[in-house]
């Protein structure tokens, strides 16, 4: 498909200076998850989105975090969501350039956050100022919420809304899905897709894992060292757990996704005892549960309880308590779908590199989309998520997050067209 030449007015329309300065601004400003700093991104955002006449709306998740949402208006049809969020990961060691500094060197942009994922917050808002005066059959929503890196308060916050529902942040998301809703009236959905703009390297991901962490705490009995059979050792009991684990993910591997791979289980943390002459009374095990596709968080903690149940610890005098503090859902569209063949198409139309549709091992908040608002949803973004995010000395290039800016624009004139 090639572009026609009310597509390249639009196109024309790109302040690739405006977004250089965007992205700078926003990587100037704090936004480290944990502690929860979005506040000062959230200031930029909204500053940037009003100076460019677009509607802003805020909405408090917890104190100093807000929901951003900027809209440019169309018509009475379903919308097109660009989705992102505003946090980012502490900022480590080994930076040899200012993090929070927005320098431009050799074309690219540096600091935390630079792709994972302000480039695409910044493409986000360049799409919409772009498309402003032009007529779309629904409007176009760029979303930006808080704690996507932790445990999915904003996204949350923001599906409650929508569903005028309340939301508990301290329990994974059980919420009523505006598709049931829509079955059972009949109405149209709100959007027709969903485009998460995470760092993809401009390619098109079709179905991404979801992520769970699971809390094992293994509770005993104290004894002095030199008599152990007076006590219960509870990181004997966590250790039987963990090897449990273990087994589980062999399991696991033998029921690989066509494009996603395995569901995955890793023990990543494990906090136990006083001191070499006690015998422990409390451990905690926690574990990253990856979850395919159609996988319910719900089951995932049910077959470890009855995992664990089997390894009957109670003979050892020990107790069990699990839970699941965070899980973000999977979803994958099919690649026939008419949002992912638009977005290919705009894609490679925007300038974007000649990549297959694929699958992504990392999760996002686009899964609580897909399952809670029935909505489609691919992942395309600036940056990458492999040699960039999550890294010291992160940085995004600038012919990507133009690349990403017009694919943004060209989706929304493609699926919202009146005609």
């Amino acid at each position: 498909m090639s572009l026609t030449p009310a597509e390249q007015k639009v196109l024309d329309r790109i302040d690739e200076e405006l977004l250089v300065r965007i992205t700078q601004a926003l990587l100037r400003a704090p936004g480290q998850n944990p502690p929860g700093e979005e506040a000062a991104t959230v200031a930029v955002l909204t500053a940037a989105a009003r100076d460019l006449d677009l509607d802003v709306a805020t909405a408090a998740v917890e104190p100093d975090r807000e929901n951003v949402t900027v809209t440019l208006a169309g018509g009475n049809g379903p919308g097109l969501l660009l989705l992102g969020h505003t946090d980012v990961v502490p900022l480590g060691d080994g930076w040899t350039v200012d993090p929070y500094g927005g320098l431009v060197r050799d074309g690219r942009i540096y600091g935390r956050g630079a792709s994972d994922m302000k480039g695409g917050l910044a493409a986000g808002l360049a799409a919409l100022a772009a498309l402003r005066g032009t007529a779309l059959s629904g409007p176009v929503d760029l979303a930006a919420v808080v704690d996507e890196e932790e445990t999915g308060k904003g996204i949350r916050a923001y599906l409650a809304a929508t569903q005028h529902t309340p939301v508990d942040n301290s329990q994974p998301a059980t919420l009523p899905t505006d598709r049931l809703e829509a079955e059972r009236t009949g109405a149209e959905p709100r959007y027709l897709g969903c485009i998460t703009a995470e760092p993809t390297d401009l390619q098109t991901i079709i179905a991404a894992r979801g992520d769970s962490y699971l809390q094992v705490a293994v509770h005993g009995r104290a004894s002095h060292a030199g008599n152990p059979d007076g006590g219960a050792n509870a990181i004997y009991g966590a250790a039987a757990v963990v090897a449990e684990i273990e087994r589980l993910h062999a399991e696991l591997a033998q029921a690989p996704h066509p494009l996603l791979g395995p569901a995955t289980w890793s023990v990543g943390q494990i906090n136990g005892g006083t001191g070499g002459s006690i015998v422990p009374a409390e451990c905690v095990v926690v574990a990253d549960r990856r979850l395919l596709p159609g996988e319910s968080p719900a089951a995932v903690l049910a077959d470890l309880q009855a995992r664990v149940a089997a390894l009957h610890l109670e003979n050892r005098g020990l107790t069990v308590d699990l839970s699941m503090p965070m899980e973000m859902p999977a979803f994958e569209t099919p690649e026939d779908h008419d949002l992912v063949r638009i977005t290919e198409a705009a894609r490679f139309d925007a300038g974007g590199p000649p990549l297959p549709l694929a699958g992504w091992t990392a999760a996002c908040d686009g899964g609580y989309i897909a399952r809670d608002l029935g909505v489609p949803v691919v992942v395309v973004g600036p940056g990458s998520v492999t040699t960039q995010a999550h890294r010291a000395d992160e940085s995004v290039a600038i012919t990507e997050l133009i690349t990403a800016a017009r694919a943004y624009t060209l989706i929304a004139l493609r699926l919202l067209n009146p005609s």
